[in-house]
């Protein structure tokens, strides 16, 4: 996509073309492959926050959201207390919901407490087979992985992990790929990214 966010002639998932930042997101990240811990925490993380808003809130408060949480290095955040959850429900530049925040610092706490790297857990998950949808209208909310991540997260002490925000994370990380069929972005993308 140009820089000055005008679209170009390429078809894209409908939801892709309303907003310039929906563009460049649909075309540089969602749905190719993400590897990394810290990259998939952030993921997590901002999936969690967007539960009851709509992504292009959460996506526009992006960079507010990665200098608030330490740029989500777990260690980072699993150390936050009182006083950072005050500061960061005092931050305009982020989603304040009490709830949503103290969840976060507490995923970020049991992605320490995994007995294997985060990204390698999330992954697991990720179907032997996906069928991509042929129209958004094929696109689920959920999937039975997406219910069994949920829940095997859930067991492991993470919040704000439902099985609709687990597919969405699946979606966004590339564990499945859920591009339309007539989707320039359709093709296979194999090699896994790190943010």
């Amino acid at each position: 996509m140009p820089d000055d966010g005008v679209a170009d002639a390429r078809v894209r998932c409908a939801w892709a073309g309303s907003e310039p930042e929906y563009t460049r997101y649909h075309d540089e990240e969602w749905g190719r492959p993400l590897r990394g811990v810290t990259a998939m925490f952030e993921r997590l993380s901002l999936e969690g926050f967007q539960s009851g808003l709509s992504w292009i809130v959460v996506l526009r408060k992006r960079p507010a959201f990665r200098a608030a949480f330490g740029d989500f290095v777990p260690e980072r955040v699993a150390r936050f207390g009182d006083d950072d959850v005050a500061r960061l429900l005092a931050d305009a530049g982020i989603v304040r919901n009490r709830s949503k925040i103290e969840a976060t610092i507490g995923n970020a706490r049991a992605v320490l407490d995994l007995d294997t790297p985060l990204d390698d857990l999330l992954w697991s998950f990720a179907p032997a087979e996906h069928v991509r949808p042929a129209t958004f209208a094929d696109v689920p909310a959920t999937s039975p992985e997406s219910v069994a991540m949920a829940k095997e997260l859930k067991r492991r002490g993470f919040r704000f992990v439902g099985p609709t925000t687990c597919y969405a994370l699946m979606q966004a990380a590339g564990l499945v790929d859920d591009h339309v069929a007539e989707c320039w972005r359709s093709a296979p993308q194999r090699e896994p990214r790190a943010d």
